[in-house]
């Protein structure tokens, strides 16, 4: 009986680890940019509580934390451990600079040159494989930053979130943009096609997209194929 006991106990724990091992955690750097007495966000995306907060810190709006992430249905991106950021933070790290992961959203274009949240500037040489960088896409950083440099050098960027989407219906064009299953912005600026492939109202598309804030939509398609035609 303390056998079957024991083996239960250690196909359980094995189901924890396991259980552990799938959930996805990064670490950030963010600024806190709403809090109420119980709950609050960083960078307006990463949705944290009181009690993840260590060292009995008050936060308030404005002040720079580094968070453990995960990914949650109900709030997206949640924080499991926030801490608070001071001057004394980076005494620890290099002396000439320290590497962050951050996550901000497209805020200018420029020729061979973007920035992110203005203040993190990156070059389209460190940009993930197959994406190519919208104003107002949502975006993981990598970045450093130089202790005498007054904006953060980007080391790796890539789309904050994306998925591929199936057999979806263009519901709108209006010049170069247009409107998949009325909830997906697509651009002609900024879009994958097959060659000799036009996007036209009702076809039936294939597409794969990223999380982007456009007007009204949330999601733009960065790549599309199409499936038959209306």
């Amino acid at each position: 009986m303390l056998r079957l006991i024991s083996r239960a106990l250690a196909v359980f724990r094995r189901k924890i680890d396991s259980s552990e091992a799938e959930r996805e955690l990064k670490t950030v750097q963010g600024v806190v940019t709403q809090f109420c007495s119980d709950y609050g966000l960083i960078d307006e995306l990463i949705y944290f509580t009181s009690d993840v907060i260590t060292g009995n810190v008050f936060l308030k709006v404005g002040q720079e934390v580094t968070a453990i992430v995960e990914e949650d249905k109900a709030y997206g991106l949640k924080a499991i451990k926030v801490d608070a950021l001071c001057d004394s933070c980076h005494g620890n790290g290099p002396a000439d600079s320290y590497a962050r992961i951050s996550f901000g959203s497209i805020t200018s274009l420029m020729e061979g040159a973007n920035y992110v949240d203005h203040t993190t500037y990156f070059s389209l040489d460190v940009i993930c494989k197959g994406f190519e960088p919208y104003q107002g896409d949502r975006v993981e950083v990598e970045f450093c930053t130089p202790l005498d440099a007054l904006s953060r050098k980007a080391l790796s960027v890539k789309p904050l979130r994306h998925k591929h989407v199936h057999e979806v219906c263009i519901t709108s064009l209006h010049g170069r943009n247009g409107v998949i299953d009325d909830s997906i912005f697509f651009t002609l600026e900024s879009l994958k096609l097959p060659d000799g492939y036009t996007p036209q109202i009702s076809d039936i598309v294939n597409a794969v997209v990223v999380e982007s804030i456009q007007s009204c939509y949330i999601w733009r398609a960065i790549s599309m194929s199409l499936v038959k035609r209306q």
